[in-house]
């Protein structure tokens, strides 16, 4: 006996099951949102930074001559013409002080000490200094081998000490420090491995710097870490 697939009664057949539910029916897609803002704003960032990578491209071949220090100057001291030198560098923006004003520069006080390669700003220089003024004194110095250290150099702070000879004065002479922290202000050679040295000072002390110094009484000792 066949099955047969029964039909309706107006002899239409069935509907298959599934085809036109609510389960066959595509969900609605919504319009892709467009945003020609940001866009907009992407193509102004690459722009940007394609316009900046040009400039510092077109401005590293910018040169300018600038002053470079070629010795150390401490601080006080005048800089003089022998100290500076004429670099040409990157014109990057920093003020640095221009080759041409170097006879000007050459009349001016460090205002800080100035060291070789040193890239001179006007920052850096006064027109005056306070490192020899009211209440201080130039005291020159002539030192052995052993009373300064070798490697001494204008612009360093170095404690002034005086150390008495033996065999000279009261027995119960004992060393002391006379200045605590003075300023070299320029170095000289010597006789033996010693030097000329001029210290700046207290005048209330200068005096028995200088009384002690005659005398071959002080030595100096360097403070590395104090500028």
């Amino acid at each position: 006996m066949r099955i047969s697939e029964k039909t309706s009664q107006d002899g239409r057949a069935p509907a298959r099951p599934g085809l036109s539910g609510p389960a066959a029916r595509k969900l609605p897609v919504p319009p892709r949102e467009r945003k020609p803002a940001l866009a907009a704003l992407a193509v102004l960032l690459i722009l940007g930074g394609a316009l900046a990578t040009t400039l510092l491209v077109m401005r590293s071949g910018d040169r300018v001559s600038a002053v470079r220090i070629t010795q150390q100057v401490g601080a006080g001291q005048l800089i003089p013409l022998s100290a500076m030198q004429e670099v040409q560098i990157a014109d990057t923006g920093v003020d640095y002080v221009p080759w041409r004003f170097k006879d000007q520069v050459a009349t001016t006080y460090a205002r800080v000490t100035l060291l070789p390669g040193t890239l001179l700003t006007e920052p850096m220089t006064a027109k005056t200094t306070d490192q020899v003024g009211p209440g201080k004194a130039k005291v020159g110095l002539s030192l052995k081998a052993g009373q300064m250290p070798a490697d001494l150099r204008s612009g360093d702070v170095v404690q002034v000490v005086y150390v008495p000879a033996p065999g000279r004065g009261s027995a119960t002479a004992q060393q002391k420090v006379l200045a605590t922290a003075a300023r070299v202000h320029g170095v000289g050679s010597g006789r033996s491995g010693g030097g000329l040295v001029t210290v700046v000072v207290d005048t209330s002390i200068a005096p028995a710097v200088a009384q002690y110094a005659s005398s071959g009484e002080i030595a100096l000792i360097m403070l590395p870490g104090v500028k």
